[in-house]
């Protein structure tokens, strides 16, 4: 069984997931930040060991506490390849660079990483028992921003249209607490949300004019 833990943490905001499975005790934390002890300490009450982490995306916000996090355990360090240069610097010998539509088992459960550029170039989100844990791709009620250094609003427009076909029945787990819940249906998302409306059922100008 999969246990979800969604912590947030640091002066932005950010949410950070611990994901477990409880059979098995292992562990994989996603885009580890900010106060890593209270990461450490989750993982101590509850007995799971630290098997990997994951990065939706290479932004300091979401990846400055990897030095500390790899003080627990060697672990692999997933990331998509367009945003591994910059965690490559500190990082090489533990980073797993992906390219998209691979797969990653933990105990029983097995992780799907789909790229999602448009925040960045390698932006990723990754999927789980009907759960997506979106980084800064897609919040509740929003989108995250195209007007950063390696951010695309074209391909944010192709990310979100592609979110936007995925199961009604998904969670989605946001990478700030950005919005008026923690987390939310993606069938309310689609309803709701203005970015993800507009990428589904708009044209690229629309959804530029929008978000430019």
């Amino acid at each position: 069984m999969l246990e979800i833990r969604q912590l947030e943490l640091g002066p932005l905001a950010n949410f950070i997931y611990v994901l477990a499975d409880k059979e098995t005790g292992e562990a994989l934390v996603i885009d580890p930040a900010w106060d890593v002890a209270s990461i450490g300490k989750l993982l101590d009450q509850e007995g799971w060991k630290l098997k990997a982490a994951v990065l939706t995306h290479n932004h300091f916000d979401h990846i400055n506490g990897l030095g500390d996090i790899l003080k627990f355990a060697d672990i692999p360090i997933y990331i998509h390849k367009n945003d591994a240069a910059e965690v490559a610097k500190d990082f090489a010998h533990n980073l797993k660079p992906i390219s998209g539509g691979e797969t990653i088992s933990l105990g029983a459960c097995d992780f799907r990483f789909l790229h999602t550029p448009g925040h960045t170039e390698g932006s990723q989100c990754l999927e789980v028992n009907q759960n997506l844990v979106t980084g800064d791709t897609l919040f509740i009620g929003g989108c995250g921003r195209v007007d950063l250094p390696n951010s695309d609003p074209e391909k944010m427009y192709a990310s979100l249209k592609k979110i936007a076909t995925l199961d009604d029945r998904i969670t989605v787990l946001p990478g700030h607490n950005y919005g008026p819940t923690p987390t939310g249906a993606l069938s309310k998302e689609k309803q709701e949300n203005p970015y993800l409306q507009l990428a589904a059922g708009s044209s690229l100008a629309d959804f530029l004019r929008v978000v430019g």
